[in-house]
């Protein structure tokens, strides 16, 4: 196996691919961000953390009140919209990207391709038929041992 060092250069990036992958990208994100959010909420109340912020604004005479459902919906609408948001900048960077690269040629990145080592195989020869019948096969005519004319597009043997 050998390895050589090639050069290639990035011009364009399709938008529409860029599209597809981020929105994937970012929805899977988004839902991280929720689930995670979740379940650390979930672990504050195990601690009683909210109704410690609770007691500690009532000591200083201040109204706070703990509504996780409306947190949780809050986070949701957070994800969705930056899901959204995130994938509309990238999108719209690979727009740009294109519009750079017409200027300046693209981005050039040097990668290593391995090329393998392949033994040729010789090309098998041709092998005569055992039974040649002219008339189709039918049986009617003996068979001999003779080849069928090699057509005129089809190379002989070692040309």
């Amino acid at each position: 196996m050998a390895v050589r060092r090639v050069r290639r250069i990035i011009r364009k990036i399709d938008p529409w691919t860029v599209l597809k992958a981020s929105m994937v990208f970012n929805a899977v994100g988004a839902l991280v961000f929720v689930l995670g959010t979740w379940v650390v909420w979930s672990m504050a109340l195990q601690r009683g953390i909210p109704e410690r912020f609770v007691s500690i604004f009532e000591s200083l005479t201040l109204t706070l009140t703990i509504d996780g459902e409306l947190y949780f919906r809050v986070v949701v609408l957070l994800a969705v919209v930056g899901s959204i948001l995130a994938t509309a900048l990238m999108t719209l960077g690979a727009v740009l990207y294109n519009l750079i690269s017409d200027l300046v040629g693209g981005v050039e990145v040097t990668v290593l391709e391995e090329t393998y080592n392949t033994v040729q195989l010789a090309q098998a020869p041709r092998v005569a038929p055992s039974l040649y019948r002219p008339n189709g096969g039918n049986g009617a005519q003996p068979a001999t041992g003779e080849l069928p004319a090699r057509p005129a597009d089809v190379p002989a043997r070692g040309q």
